[in-house]
């Protein structure tokens, strides 16, 4: 796709398995996410507002999973204002902003190479 913001999630969430990936629905929703198998996991929802960089054309939300040692769960959705939250839409858009300015130079000069 030549959509930046579609292109900088999926570049930036590379390292998460995904279950949906619907660039017509525009959504991408990653599994269950845990670092060294502990007991807390996270579930990652991005939701494509507009095709625009900007910050509201943007919807994360993330769902924490906390699992006891006899495997009862309790899932909880983070606040809007949690960190992991702001830093992952941070890094989206940044990432949005070079590829589309990476994109507009290599139209304007198509024998430049990236």
């Amino acid at each position: 796709s030549s959509n930046p913001m579609w292109r900088a999630s999926l570049e930036t969430l590379d390292f998460i398995p995904l279950t949906t990936v619907d660039y017509s629905g525009r959504v991408i929703i990653t599994d269950w996410y845990s670092q060294n198998e502990n007991q807390e996991a996270i579930k990652l929802t991005i939701r494509f507002l507009s095709n625009e960089v900007r910050s509201d054309s943007l919807k994360v939300i993330i769902h924490k999973k906390n699992c006891k040692a006899n495997n009862q769960c309790s899932v909880s959705l983070l606040s809007e204002n949690s960190e992991i939250k702001s830093e992952l839409q941070t890094v989206i858009l940044r990432k949005a902003a070079s590829l589309e300015q990476t994109d507009k130079e290599n139209k304007d000069n198509p024998k430049k190479k990236k």
